[in-house]
């Protein structure tokens, strides 16, 4: 499986998953890391991480179901556009490294996955901006017509930030609250840089600005596939 996700990427989820608890633990066993060592006891399992896809991936769909609702007659038609894209398949790795990630750290899936739900949200906005014609003008992803295709440039654009501001939104009301307030800020923060400058628009900038040309250097490769590619 080619996950496409580097160091700088998988940081991420660790250290937003190690803002959920406080004993660190790693998914495949019961009893807590030392702070010293990553390495299991001789006698643990294996980890494998095609089982713990197939075992969250159905509570991650649930999830992601129910994050976005029309209530008023008026939101029906961006509702259905956010919920087209957000519901059209995937790997859904993102939502599960970040339950791996607090798993790792004694917290539960129950914890995690409302910011497991942002993450997933985030990254369909991406996906449906990035298939805009001012874009890659993409018609098919995953083999079904792209948002705008169904939708119309507008709303598809309109259903990319719809998607953006809630996924947020969702981190702060719907963490446990179990989980103190200082900690589900950080995480909000740590969310909104990865979006910027420093992040995925950067990275996407990057990446138009690389398209046909011919001195395109490893580093400006790094910056793209580290802040775009990966988000």
């Amino acid at each position: 499986m080619n996950l496409r996700l580097t160091g700088a990427t998988f940081s991420l989820f660790v250290s937003v998953g190690s803002c959920f608890t406080t004993t660190r633990r790693h998914p495949a066993f019961g009893s807590p890391l030392s702070a010293t060592t990553a390495t299991p006891p001789p006698s643990a399992p294996a980890f494998d991480l095609n089982e713990y896809i197939k075992e969250k991936k159905p509570f991650i769909e649930e999830a992601l179901e129910k994050s976005i609702r029309s209530q008023h007659k008026n939101t029906d038609k961006i509702c259905e556009s956010m919920l087209y894209s957000l519901m059209a398949g995937g790997k859904r790795i993102r939502p599960v490294l970040c339950i791996a990630a607090c798993e790792m750290f004694g917290g539960s899936m129950e914890d995690a996955m409302p910011c497991a739900v942002s993450l997933e949200m985030i990254h369909t906005m991406s996906l449906i901006h990035d298939d805009l014609p001012s874009m890659d003008n993409d018609d098919l992803r995953r083999g079904k017509p792209t948002n705008h295709v169904l939708y119309g440039e507008d709303v598809a654009i309109l259903a990319g930030d719809a998607m953006l501001s809630p996924s947020f939104e969702h981190v702060a009301a719907h963490t446990p609250r179990t989980i103190p307030a200082q900690k589900i800020l950080d995480v909000v923060v740590r969310l909104g840089k990865s979006v910027g400058p420093v992040g995925l628009a950067g990275g996407h900038v990057m990446d138009l600005e690389c398209e046909g040309r011919d001195n395109v250097t490893n580093a400006d490769l790094t910056w793209k596939h580290t802040h775009k590619t990966t988000t």
